[in-house]
């Protein structure tokens, strides 16, 4: 009979930073990221979108790359930095992209949004003035069942202008 290597309850030690705050516990070997955030921290900005990987709205920032958090173990991110949706606003106050999107109608119903958001930050992060191509390409893997997606190319390319503007 073939060893087990995993049991359901098996538990493991993480240690994570969130949104700038540390995280330790212990979890479940099998438990994904998302539902970490989701389930454990109470971070619900992450959504669950379609659980195939498709859709991208549960996309967060794992040392700065945008990766889609059902596809990843919590014990994956062990010693990583994490960045939510939660983590963009700060004091309060939206970033450029947040307030981008607010502003140019980057969005409908929302539930896509937290994903566009990450994947834009990373974007912008690599390529602070991108252009319609390399927003295409950096949003590719976000699914939006509202928008048309017109608006939400709008409000990245005001959010980068807005970067231009104040770099002077």
């Amino acid at each position: 009979m073939p060893e087990v290597i995993s049991k359901p309850t098996d538990r493991v030690a993480i240690a994570v930073k969130v949104n700038g705050k540390p995280y330790t516990g212990q979890i479940e070997a099998r438990t994904l990221l998302v539902d970490y955030l989701r389930e454990t921290l109470d971070l619900t900005g992450t959504h669950i979108g379609c659980d195939t990987s498709y859709c991208g709205a549960c996309t967060v920032l794992l040392d700065g790359k945008a990766v889609k958090s059902c596809t990843v173990f919590a014990v994956q991110a062990d010693s990583a930095e994490i960045t939510t949706g939660e983590g963009l606003a700060a004091g309060g106050n939206l970033n450029r992209l947040q307030e981008a999107f607010a502003d140019n109608h980057g969005l409908q119903c929302g539930y896509c949004t937290p994903g566009f958001l990450m994947a834009a930050t990373e974007l912008l992060a690599s390529h602070p003035s991108p252009s319609d191509d390399e927003i295409l390409k950096g949003i590719a893997g976000n699914t939006c069942r509202c928008t048309g997606y017109q608006n939400i190319l709008k409000a990245i390319r005001a959010a980068a202008e807005t970067a231009d503007s104040s770099r002077g």
